[in-house]
């Protein structure tokens, strides 16, 4: 069952990369490089934003779905959700600089965080399928009001692109919001104190880990645009998508790994199914790597567009990386999911200070080059952390990264199923 579930999972993520690809491609060809830096840096703010609304709808929702009642959850997460999301981008906004999207953002930032909070409750009561077909509908949706109010209602600037995505969040909120109060108890809505702790406490903890690797992740974008300008970010961001979409295997690996710690209480039997979940996601994610590197680079100039010739040079220089992040990801989520979060913000914060110190040297000297060099190598860093930890704990065994005659099998077999059925 598990082995089908990961195979959904994956196939979904598949379809989601597509769509994403669909819409990274109209974008770039429709608003061109400019337009793409616009997105990029408003998404990247919402994504900032989302880690302090995700202290309690993020994956504390997840972790305490099978620990406490889902009212006390929700209630906690609709509430936090309206005003971090409100609050956060004004104080933003004022702090650092005048935000021209302040108000696409606020809606983006409550309408996101509420659809957060349902779906990552169904990750944590294991609905692995539920959890599946909304992450499609949020890009299919998305794709088809694009489509409608670009084409019947003629609004074809930037801003339609976040007016769209807020319509499509309150949508799929209220699809789910049916399914989850089939048995809702409103006397289990009272406020507690002690599950408001547990929750916060465990939320902010596992979200600075997050924000700080998300700094790792995206800080470049910041710098580049001060440095080289809007154009360079969106020209970098197309780059980015391309070589992030082989994370596919294993952020379909991680939600079904994640799912199973947290609901388990045989470390043995997590610590298993990690490392088969790492074996997997290695090889796959190389063989994705290796595949995407064959494309050449005129077909990447023909797809997005003249201005992103640049495309497979950003993309084979980000690749080690890539490998490096796509297979430590795996043992991240075991990690918060036995609740050992300190190692967590530990390479966060070491990744995060590299890439501070790093792009201010190499972003001016080198523009997006240099972006590519510190994104790979601080991904690499932070990897090499999570692994010594990891096998400080386990035994290492070069079998880890190689599937066996019998798993190779199973797999093909599981895969072989799926599309029959």
């Amino acid at each position: 069952m598990r082995q089908q579930t990961i195979i959904q999972t994956f196939l979904s993520r598949f379809l989601i990369l597509a769509l994403n690809f669909g819409l990274v491609i109209f974008t770039t060809n429709f608003w061109g490089s400019e337009g793409k830096g616009i997105i990029s840096l408003v998404i990247a703010d919402l994504a900032i934003v989302g880690f302090f609304t995700n202290i309690f709808v993020g994956s504390s929702v997840t972790y305490f779905a099978p620990k406490l009642k889902k009212e006390q959850i929700l209630l906690y997460a609709y509430i936090w959700s309206i005003i971090a999301g409100v609050a956060i981008p004004i104080v933003f906004s004022y702090v650092f600089y005048n935000h021209q999207y302040l108000i696409f953002l606020i809606g983006l930032c409550i309408s996101s965080a509420l659809l957060t909070a349902h779906i990552n409750l169904f990750v944590g009561n294991q609905n692995i399928q539920k959890f599946n077909i909304y992450s499609i509908l949020q890009q299919l949706v998305h794709a088809i009001l694009l489509f409608v109010f670009i084409y019947f209602f003629k609004i074809i600037e930037v801003e339609v692109y976040f007016l769209t995505m807020i319509f499509t969040n309150l949508l799929l909120f209220v699809m789910s919001f049916k399914g989850l109060f089939k048995n809702f108890n409103f006397s289990h809505t009272i406020f507690s104190e002690d599950s408001f702790r547990k929750i916060f406490n465990y939320g902010w903890k596992t979200q600075l880990s997050a924000f700080l690797q998300f700094l790792n992740y995206r800080l470049s974008y910041y710098f580049l645009g001060f440095y080289k300008g809007i154009s360079s970010v969106g020209i970098f961001s197309v780059g980015v998508a391309v070589s992030e979409a082989i994370l596919m295997v294993s952020r379909s690996l991680s939600v079904v790994l994640y799912a199973d710690v947290v609901n388990s209480n045989d470390q043995k039997d997590s610590i298993v199914k990690t490392k088969k979940s790492l074996k997997i996601s290695f090889l796959l994610s190389f063989l994705f790597i290796v595949l995407i590197l064959i494309v050449p680079s005129e077909i990447y100039s023909f797809v997005f567009g003249k201005d992103f010739s640049q495309t497979k040079q950003i993309i084979l220089l980000l690749s080690p990386g890539i490998l490096a992040l796509a297979t430590s990801d795996i043992i991240g989520y075991y990690f918060a999911g036995i609740h050992q979060l300190k190692i967590l913000n530990i390479k966060s914060i070491i990744g995060l200070v590299f890439t501070i110190f790093a792009s201010l040297y190499a972003i001016p000297k080198w523009g997006i080059l240099g972006a590519c060099l510190v994104t790979s190598v601080s991904y690499c860093l932070t990897a090499i952390i999570l692994f010594c930890k990891f096998y400080q704990d386990t035994k290492f065994s070069i079998h880890d990264f190689i599937l066996s005659e019998r798993e190779t099998r199973m797999l093909l077999q599981s895969l072989k199923n799926k599309f029959k059925s």
